[in-house]
């Protein structure tokens, strides 16, 4: 399951930096598949490819947000979520639309950072 930051969002920032993905961006700030991977090219759910440096919509404009598909909960880093364990007003909670099994986090992280 990814992580989610809630609308309680202070925006002080402390997630990001603790993020070994790179999964999460200051609101309004586009991201990419390539920061913080290993990552040159993306398959997308269609077939198709992106360049990975290629820049994306923000999740959020007002709040820090996650990219549910850069975020593999720490797991294979980390025994917690970092972004949750240093959050002052507990905004960063489990996304129940994006539920995953330990498994499924463990490629994920391996497939984000494949050398």
């Amino acid at each position: 399951m990814a992580i989610i930051i809630t609308d309680e969002c202070i925006n002080c920032g402390a997630c990001e930096p603790e993020c070994p993905n790179t999964a999460i961006y200051e609101g309004g700030v586009e991201w990419t598949w390539a920061g913080g991977t290993a990552l040159t090219e993306v398959e997308l759910g269609d077939g198709s490819t992106m360049d990975a440096k290629a820049p994306i919509e923000p999740v959020s404009e007002e709040f820090y947000y996650i990219v549910p598909d850069k975020c593999t909960e720490c797991t294979g880093f980390h025994e917690e979520p970092q972004c949750a364990a240093v959050c002052p007003v507990d905004c960063c909670v489990p996304d129940p639309d994006h539920v995953e099994d330990k498994d499924t986090l463990l490629a994920k992280k391996a497939w984000l950072h494949a050398e």
